[in-house]
């Protein structure tokens, strides 16, 4: 009984203390820490924050789910959106294709000696433009001269034996004539002057061949080019089995651009390659400033199956030699020009699901969407090939705020547009654009001390009107306990 006892006067105690707290919270709610208001009801008259119980609350959360929709689709009392505009306009455009390619020399050939002996001389300057049949380099001749010389003298030893048989041969034909000798001694005669003959005729071809290595002695430039680093130098023995060569000359001028493009544009360059002549342009590394122009030559016999593309090369007259064989470019190859179509920026095409669309501003200044397709377009302009007219006005800034049907006027010179060029719009009817951007909803009042805080306790619980609109997070979260 004596427990029972205290556990009836300590039960009793706490409802007293839990009375009087209660009774009078007002006056100390305001000190108490944060964590434990968020526990506690609201004192009495304390305003109720984000749709507490109450028609004040309902109040504010209609109004700023209001102003978040208002933010995010753009008022229309807030007056027209400021936009920038366009013309439509007819122009000529070229359909091109663009592909990465290399530089590559026209010819290149490797100097290698064809005899071996030592270099006596390379009468020319490293990186020096050399014509066709220009010496290179002269190999010590000396021994090979003397080989030539073997090879005369021993051609008229052999022409001196075929005179003298000849002439045998002449004095036998006689005899038989008046039976003085057989007529076998005769052809014997006649087999000797044929094999003089032919004796002479392998003198003559080792004369030639002689002759031959000898001029291999003195190197000439097989092609018009330009000269590289030498590999060897003067007083250096060269052999003919040499693989690393004596110098490597490029023709540069002309000079070709190897480039690659995807196997699915084979039977377009086909098609145009056969009306005519394609031209090509070599680009620097920004991709706009031509360096050269050329024409294409070769498109391959075979697509590369690892990479899906097909080869081509042009080539280029390189009278500047700004091309140089081995360096990156980008090619761009001309098919066809597109006569008089019609053409807008390309910041003005927006997509959404149900493909393409621009806005048009009408001369009652309103956003009218309108579906277009697109022939073609690359990062300045659009090609359109229906839904617009020349002249009109097409959109090119201020989508952020943007909808179909919605006053706008064009901004001043220099003013700034909300959205720009490129900021996200819910399209309504059309759907999004391609250049979506992420909307930030209204920031929500401050709770008050005694609104519901979303914490980390267990058991809590959060009323539904705290939680802001569109799912936007509060402004001013509470501070973890």
């Amino acid at each position: 009984m004596a427990k029972f006892s205290r556990s009836l006067t300590a039960l009793a105690v706490l409802l007293v203390a839990g009375g009087a707290a209660y009774l009078t919270r007002d006056k100390w709610q305001s000190y108490a820490p944060q964590w434990l208001n968020a526990y506690l009801p609201p004192a009495d008259g304390a305003p109720a924050a984000g749709g507490a119980p109450g028609q004040q609350g309902n109040a504010q959360g209609g109004s700023g789910g209001a102003r978040q929709r208002g933010g995010r689709r753009g008022s229309f009392d807030a007056g027209p959106i400021p936009v920038l505009t366009a013309d439509a306009k007819t122009a000529d455009v070229p359909v091109t294709m663009d592909g990465v390619g290399t530089v590559k020399a026209l010819n290149t050939v490797t100097i290698t000696p064809q005899v071996g002996g030592q270099l006596i001389d390379l009468p020319f300057r490293e990186g020096q433009d050399v014509k066709k049949g220009d010496v290179i380099a002269r190999i010590d001749d000396s021994t090979y001269r003397a080989t030539l010389d073997q090879a005369i003298a021993k051609r008229a030893q052999d022409q001196a034996l075929l005179d003298n048989a000849k002439l045998d041969l002449q004095r036998y034909i006689g005899l038989v004539a008046n039976n003085s000798v057989t007529k076998q001694t005769a052809d014997t005669q006649r087999a000797t002057v044929a094999q003089n003959e032919a004796q002479v005729k392998s003198d003559d071809a080792a004369i030639a061949s002689a002759k031959a290595t000898l001029a291999y002695t003195t190197i000439t430039a097989p092609i018009d080019g330009r000269t590289g680093i030498r590999n060897v130098d003067v007083g250096n023995v060269v052999q003919a089995s040499s693989t690393t060569g004596i110098v490597t000359i490029t023709q540069v001028q002309p000079i070709a651009v190897v480039f690659n493009l995807p196997q699915q544009a084979l039977q377009q360059i086909s098609k145009a390659a056969g009306a005519g002549q394609l031209p090509v342009s070599a680009l620097g590394g920004n991709g706009h400033k031509v360096i050269d122009t050329g024409q294409l030559d070769v498109i391959d016999n075979q697509v590369d199956s690892t990479t899906g593309t097909i080869r081509l090369k042009a080539i280029f007259p390189n009278e500047a030699e700004k091309l140089w064989p081995g360096a990156f470019v980008n090619a761009r190859l001309l098919l066809r020009t597109l006569k008089d179509v019609i053409v807008i920026p390309t910041a003005a095409v927006q997509r959404g699901p149900n493909g393409t669309f621009v806005y048009v501003m009408s001369d009652e200044g309103k956003a009218q969407m309108r579906p277009v397709t697109i022939q073609q377009q690359d990062d300045q302009q659009a090609v359109v090939a229906t839904g617009l007219k020349v002249g009109e006005h097409v959109i090119t800034t201020g989508f952020a705020r943007l909808s179909d049907g919605a006053s706008v006027q064009i901004a001043a010179p220099g003013a700034a547009v909300p959205g720009g060029a490129g900021a996200g719009v819910d399209a309504g009817v059309g759907g999004t654009t391609s250049d979506t951007a992420p909307q930030t909803a209204p920031a929500a009042n401050p709770p008050a001390n005694g609104a519901d805080r979303k914490g980390g306790h267990k058991g809590h619980r959060r009323n539904d009107a705290d939680a802001p609109s569109d799912g936007a997070a509060p402004a001013n979260p509470p501070p973890a306990p």
